[in-house]
């Protein structure tokens, strides 16, 4: 009785050692699992955000630890499952042999933490360039996602105007895969990848919502362009019905050569008129179907129409004022004429005994010019136009004269 005693006191003893190896074992394989997602995880960023020789080296060494890892894992699970500690009849023996294979499968548990720990501190500064550059990836995204979202809301406004964009639209859906992509994640792609196609997405999207926010802007100036074009033409209409009795006049109280030039002006203005209503036609059309720079190509030619239209109409009234004034008080042209021929004689004096030559003889020429155009002023119908036309000539070679001296003094024009 009391050997058998001895024997079982013997045989717990070994269970309890072996149960410790046991969960000594367990210890280190919750460790080294603990370490080696950290450092999986740690491998991933790297593998992400560096194609470097480095970062492939260290991939490679990892891949080798973890299949050095898994080898030892299964043995310890092997030596979990050889043998029920907890079994009744386990005798001495088999509870020593467990022992003995929990404690190797131990060492070799804590074996491989230390390397993976190693390893680890050999990765760090791959680590921290990675993380470095993940930092960036998710500021990217966002600012990519953002600007989807705002072209994506602006073409909402587009059509809440009544527009379309629908080549707009089709280009912010275009952008479907790289958003996708975006979603996957640099694990998947890649740092570089992803920052690119962030960058991409960003680009296009902002470059869709800057000309949705465009559209409505384009369609009121149109419309305002084209509101300003029709009054213009409706009080051009108007006014060229006043001109027929400034031209009645011209024709009555003056020569021929006074109006003669101006006589197709009724005409020219009722084309100008009809065609300018032709066009802006045109150009609403083109709004309508949003041929932006069509339209506006169009809204500038009725433009020009107009202000050719309107600058004949205001020479008839020009020249019927003109006119006036110079058979009301011809001898006030006259003397301002002089007065001009003057100043650029005693301009040609100053500081010389004697003018320059070339110079005196184009003021002497102006200076017959004009006293022959005074002369001219008689009969019923004097020919004023050509009387204002000879005014004005005059005055201009006066004033190219004045202009030779100052450039001849080193003066340019002042």
């Amino acid at each position: 009785m009391a050997g058998g005693s001895a024997r079982w006191r013997r045989s717990e003893g070994v269970r309890a050692d072996a149960q410790a190896a046991k969960d000594a074992a367990a210890q280190a394989f919750y460790e080294l699992d603990m370490v080696q997602r950290d450092v999986k995880i740690s491998v991933e960023a790297v593998a992400a955000a560096d194609s470097s020789p480095s970062a492939q080296r260290a991939i490679a060494d990892f891949a080798a630890l973890g299949n050095r890892i898994d080898q030892i894992s299964s043995a310890y699970i092997a030596a979990l499952d050889a043998t029920d500690l907890d079994a009744e009849e386990l005798n001495a023996g088999a509870a020593a042999q467990a022992r003995q294979q929990l404690e190797q499968a131990r060492q070799q548990l804590q074996s491989a933490k230390a390397d993976l720990e190693r390893f680890a501190g050999f990765l760090e500064p791959l680590v921290a360039a990675a993380e470095t550059q993940l930092a960036q990836v998710a500021p990217a995204v966002a600012r990519a996602k953002q600007a989807w979202l705002e072209a994506s809301n602006a073409l909402d406004a587009v059509r809440a105007a009544r527009l379309t964009a629908d080549g707009l639209a089709r280009r912010l859906a275009s952008l479907s895969p790289q958003l996708a992509l975006l979603g996957e994640g640099a694990g998947r792609h890649g740092v570089q990848k992803l920052l690119q196609t962030a960058a991409e997405v960003q680009r296009t999207a902002e470059a869709v919502r800057a000309e949705a926010a465009r559209l409505p802007e384009q369609a009121r100036e149109t419309d305002q362009r084209l509101a300003s074009l029709r009054t213009r033409t409706q009080g051009l209409q108007t006014k060229s019905a006043g001109v027929e009795p400034k031209l009645s006049e011209l024709r009555r109280r003056f020569s021929a050569a006074c109006w003669q030039d101006l006589q197709q002006v009724p005409q020219q203005t009722e084309e100008a008129v009809r065609n300018a209503g032709a066009r802006l036609a045109e150009a609403e059309r083109a709004r309508d179907e949003q041929r932006w720079e069509d339209a506006a190509g169009i809204v500038a030619a009725v433009r020009t129409l107009l202000n050719t239209a309107d600058g004949a109409l205001n020479a008839v009234n020009d020249r019927l004022h003109s006119l006036n004034e110079a058979q009301r008080a011809p001898q006030a042209e006259i003397e301002r004429t002089r007065f001009a021929l003057r100043d650029a004689q005693r301009f040609a004096m100053a500081g010389r005994s004697a003018p320059d030559p070339g110079h005196a003889a184009a003021l002497d020429a102006a200076l017959a010019r004009l006293d022959r155009a005074a002369e001219a002023l008689t009969g019923r119908h004097p020919d004023y136009w050509q009387f204002l036309t000879e005014m004005a000539a005059v005055r201009e070679t006066a004033a190219q004269v004045v202009q030779l001296i100052r450039e001849g003094h080193g003066g340019g024009s002042r």
